[in-house]
């Protein structure tokens, strides 16, 4: 049995078909963990979940910004933007099925044998492990439930930035979904900022990338994110993997196995996505 580590999809089916091909990944006997993003820049976004759905208990997701974003178009609430090119998903008539599968995925994968965490943006420095979980749960049971709008509708925001265990209602699950699935710099005690974008070299101080402030994490832990694409996999702390390799964006999808740290990459095939 392997464990196959795979950074952001984002609708790339031809290249992810490709890498799982190149590992000789076994469903019945291998275990395949995705950073988020499966959605949206890509082409075939509507292949890439019946694939992912379609492998049962062999996979381990988390959703991230696009994810949720897809889950916002189909309850009304956000705008289909064509560069996303959702629409042959949202036209399908599996898509009922496919969305409400997607909803009921996590935001946090833990092996604590493995000693592996994976979110798609990462964890915050405010937050030690069980509070992080404690978030995740708590936004996987509004998703999960007939509620679920109101949480999509409420997560639009940069704020509230700072942790606090006072938080409550929407403003805790806005917060925890803006850590989770969108966070890259954070003030130096650890606020989140959500408007730098730029790679950590040319970000402005006091910023830091979330993964260059102290953890509570145990360093035992690794954890594993997406959503970074610019990073290029690189600049990260040995127990930090960053697997986004920006494979709508012109660059390539990338897979690690985790049982001896080899990696295996995919170029893509894809003209550059819409900015």
């Amino acid at each position: 049995m392997s464990t196959y580590l795979i950074g952001d999809i984002h609708g790339c089916y031809q290249e992810f078909c490709q890498l799982l091909e190149q590992v000789a990944f076994d469903p019945s006997q291998d275990e395949l963990w995705l950073t988020g993003d499966l959605v949206a820049r890509g082409p075939n976004s509507l292949e890439v979940l019946r694939k992912v759905k379609s492998l049962g208990d062999s996979v381990r997701i988390v959703l991230g910004n696009h994810d949720l974003h897809l889950l916002a178009v189909f309850a009304g609430i956000s705008k289909n933007k064509s560069k996303d090119r959702l629409q042959p998903l949202l036209e399908a008539e599996d898509c009922d099925d496919l969305i409400n599968w997607l909803r009921r995925q996590p935001l946090l994968q833990i092996d604590h044998d493995k000693q592996l965490i994976m979110a798609h943006a990462g964890i915050t420095p405010q937050w030690d492990l069980p509070t992080a979980q404690r978030c995740a749960k708590d936004i996987e049971a509004v998703l999960a439930s007939d509620s679920y709008p109101l949480l999509l509708d409420a997560m639009y925001g940069d704020m509230p930035n700072n942790w606090s265990e006072n938080l409550s209602g929407l403003a805790r699950l806005r917060f925890s979904t803006n850590a989770l699935t969108r966070m890259r710099y954070c003030f130096p005690a650890g606020q989140l900022d959500m408007i730098c974008k730029e790679k950590p070299e040319e970000a402005t101080p006091p910023l830091k990338p979330w993964f260059d402030i102290p953890t509570q994490i145990p360093p035992s832990y690794t954890i594993v994110f997406g959503h970074w694409a610019s990073l290029e996999g690189k600049g990260t702390p040995s127990n930090v993997i960053g697997l986004d390799t920006g494979c709508c964006w012109g660059g390539s999808l990338t897979l690690l196995r985790w049982e001896d740290g080899r990696y295996f990459h995919q170029p893509s095939t894809q003209l550059k996505a819409e900015e």
